[in-house]
């Protein structure tokens, strides 16, 4: 039996035990002292997935019913309202513990989803609930996603993250299936509205689960850990802009944010402008985005559980933050060839599932072992302000580049050349001390 670092100092996992959890443990390459918080961590996944993907359809549908040809003014106004939401998350951070930070956060987005229930109850087909409805959405993924993320940092460290984090980031793939599977089934039963209650209810449960894993946690931390835990994060408002902006590790990894948001937001517009032609009512397009979404969620899944883990072990980090981005430029070129429906849909599916299985793992196990401040602040401006800014000025180009080009082609073209640009920065950045260790 060999020893390993923990966050508490080096410590040896348990023996090996029978029956259903040790099944259970060998099937996810976890400890069996580690079991119940991995399982813990999954489940807050799924909650927190199956909340989001319920409401990913209807967000799609909204960007529609306020306009294709407004896409890249709604991107852009999800990251002014980043702009103002980072120093409010800043500031909360600096006044709440971390082991209370997501209560604080997902209480906030739980008490707007219900808001919107209303308005949508009162105006049901108002293009400006439909604008503001499409913003906040966009808003509420990226935060609960990056608090979440940034959570798991805390609680496992590097040698934990290696082996379970592609466990926990399935249950996030199990939610992505079951939201629009409910979603679908239910949207002309519930109506939008009921379906917004449905997943305030969810996002409750990944708070209860949240909860559990730190209960785990608690229980292994020295008394000077457990004491920190229940402290704010120290800084400012501006404190993760400010450590960004002073490492070229971490402004590399800004940019790699930005090369992936250009490839999703090329492919977005042009699935936006097909799925608009082909469906007139919002009702069919939330279905239509439904069932992309399970289909995405459901490859996402078979890679996570059957290729993701092996995948890293053969190619490390590095393997898989640029793996995916080759893909993606080979996908670009064919769409330059071959313009049409089911290329732009492939080609968006290997990205999206790409990043949920390979990508989103590979960036997060880049913030384990690393400072608070940096797991808590530089990464959560990364995972939203930068996100987002990536998605308001590639929104802009590819509207210039349609605008002035007419042809899929030339867009397609562009995205492959900066596809092969975020390859080359996902290997680098994974090959470096920071990433391979």
């Amino acid at each position: 039996m060999t020893c390993e670092d923990t966050a508490g100092g080096r410590a040896c996992p348990s023996p090996p035990v029978a029956g259903w959890r040790g099944w259970t443990c060998r099937a996810i390459n976890a400890h069996p002292d580690e079991l119940a918080a991995v399982l813990w961590g999954c489940g807050l996944f799924f909650f927190l997935f199956t909340s989001y993907a319920i409401l990913r359809p209807v967000r799609d549908a909204m960007g529609i019913a306020g306009g294709v040809r407004n896409l890249q003014w709604l991107f852009s106004a999800t990251f002014a309202v980043m702009l103002v939401a980072i120093p409010l998350h800043g500031w909360l951070n600096a006044h709440v513990s971390r082991a209370r930070f997501i209560d604080w956060v997902y209480g906030f987005f739980i008490i707007t989803m219900l808001v919107f229930a209303a308005l949508l109850s009162i105006w049901p087909t108002s293009p400006w609930v439909a604008r503001v409805f499409f913003v906040w959405l966009s808003v509420f993924n990226l935060f609960v996603v990056s608090v979440a993320w940034s959570l798991m940092a805390d609680v496992f460290n590097t040698e934990q993250a290696r082996r379970v984090f592609g466990f926990i980031a399935g249950g996030a793939s199990i939610g992505g299936i079951a939201g629009p599977m409910v979603g679908a089934a239910m949207v002309s039963v519930l109506s939008v509205r009921g379906l917004l209650v449905v997943s305030a209810g969810l996002l409750g449960a990944a708070v209860y689960a949240k909860s559990r894993l730190l209960v785990w946690r608690l229980g292994r931390d020295t008394v000077q850990q457990a004491q920190s835990r229940r402290r704010p994060v120290a800084g400012n408002p501006f404190t993760g802009f400010l450590l960004v902006a002073r490492s070229p590790y971490l402004l590399c990894l800004g940019l790699f944010v930005i090369l992936l948001t250009t490839a999703s937001t090329f492919l977005y517009f042009e699935q936006a402008r097909l799925v608009a032609a082909a469906f007139p009512t919002r009702n069919g397009q939330v279905r239509v985005f439904s069932m992309i979404d399970g289909a995405v969620q459901a490859a996402s899944l078979l890679c996570q559980v059957f290729l993701a883990g092996r995948f890293a072990r053969r190619w490390g980090v590095a393997g898989l933050l640029c793996a995916i981005p080759l893909l993606v430029a080979a996908g670009f070129v064919v769409l330059a060839i071959w313009p049409v429906f089911a290329v732009v849909a492939a080609v968006m599916g290997v990205r999206r599932v790409g990043e949920y299985a390979f990508i989103r793992p590979g960036r997060e196990m880049l913030f384990t072992g690393v400072a608070e401040d940096v797991r808590y602040r530089a990464k959560n401006f990364l995972d939203t302000v930068v996100y987002r800014g990536g998605d308001a000025l590639s929104g802009w180009v590819s509207a210039a580049l349609i605008g002035a080009t007419q042809s899929l082609s030339v867009v397609s073209l562009v995205g492959a050349v900066l596809a092969l640009a975020w390859a080359a920065l996902g290997y680098a950045l994974g090959r470096h001390p920071r990433g391979a260790r």
